[in-house]
């Protein structure tokens, strides 16, 4: 991760051959191609068709729909996370306003046992394999992160095919994470075969005026055509990526991704949380959405 970063292993049981997927780079390990004049926002999706759409309508306390999401559990040594990622609606639930909410608590309810011992917090992540998979369009998800050392939510992707090539080579977007220490960035980040771990190509989006982004719900987005990803916050975009970026190093970002929503505990780039992180902290999910776009971003 940051510093230094290490891979993230699938968790999911179909994909249980593996035990392998990343975290992010917080340093762009290339400097982004520079950004076209009109980039203070991003392509217009007024003529895109939706092809996934989840706005977590539901009773309160209701799991997520298993049509569109499934859910990972277990821990994850490959970054020293703290975490356990429980099933169901334990850790993951809608709150009857629209909202996904994905608790971590300092709890082990299950005597729960990690790569370290008996776990210390649960969580919960989430992704669409086998249910929902897509090569370009226009990724999006409205969220209201957490706060304080030691969380680590992200919304990000994997290459579908992770299951027969492995990571990285499978491909992994990373739309948007963030590490507690740094209350006002985030970061967008590209692991593929010869740029992966923490010599991952990506760049960070900092709020103005010092503000959080805990302190508000805030859209995470890229632009994905083939030879071509922009990220942005908020329609304001911040980094965009060709294959010019991988050094020689193959693209791995011309085929089906699938997503993936989850909050960390601790690990190598957040570090642990300390005395001053409160718990339970919430990734609060407005929405996720998936568009096909009849206009490529930037080039």
């Amino acid at each position: 991760m940051s510093s230094p970063h290490l891979t993230r292993r699938l968790l999911v049981s179909a994909l249980s051959v593996l035990a392998l997927v990343s975290a992010t780079s917080s340093l762009a390990s290339a400097a982004p191609a520079p950004l076209p004049a009109a980039q203070e926002s991003v392509t217009n999706q007024a003529s895109a068709a939706a092809t996934f759409t989840d706005d977590f309508d539901g009773a309160a306390g209701s799991a997520v729909d298993g049509g569109k999401w499934q859910i990972e559990t277990g821990d994850n040594v490959d970054n020293h996370e703290r975490q356990y990622y429980t099933a169901g609606n334990s850790n993951a639930a809608l709150d009857g306003q629209g909202h996904l909410v994905i608790t971590a608590r300092k709890e082990n309810p299950s005597n729960y046992q990690c790569w370290y011992g008996t776990c210390q917090y649960t969580s919960a992540r989430l992704n669409t394999s086998g249910r929902f998979t897509q090569a370009y369009g226009h990724v999006e998800a409205r969220m209201k992160i957490p706060r304080g050392q030691g969380m680590w939510p992200a919304f990000w992707m994997l290459g579908d095919d992770i299951g027969q090539v492995g990571w990285p080579n499978s491909g992994e977007i990373d739309i948007m994470e963030n590490v507690g220490f740094e209350p006002g960035t985030v970061h967008g980040t590209l692991h593929g075969p010869g740029y992966s771990g923490s010599a991952g190509i990506g760049a960070g989006y900092t709020l103005p005026g010092g503000r959080a982004f805990a302190d508000d719900f805030h859209t995470f987005a890229i632009d994905w055509a083939p030879d071509s990803i922009t990220w942005s916050v908020d329609g304001n975009a911040y980094q965009h990526r060709t294959p010019a970026d991988t050094n020689g190093n193959t693209w791995a970002f011309n085929k089906p991704f699938f997503l993936i929503l989850n909050l960390a505990v601790g690990g190598y780039w957040p570090g642990d949380p300390d005395n001053n992180t409160a718990f339970p902290q919430q990734l609060v999910v407005d929405h996720v959405r998936v568009t096909t776009n009849d206009t490529q971003p930037p080039a």
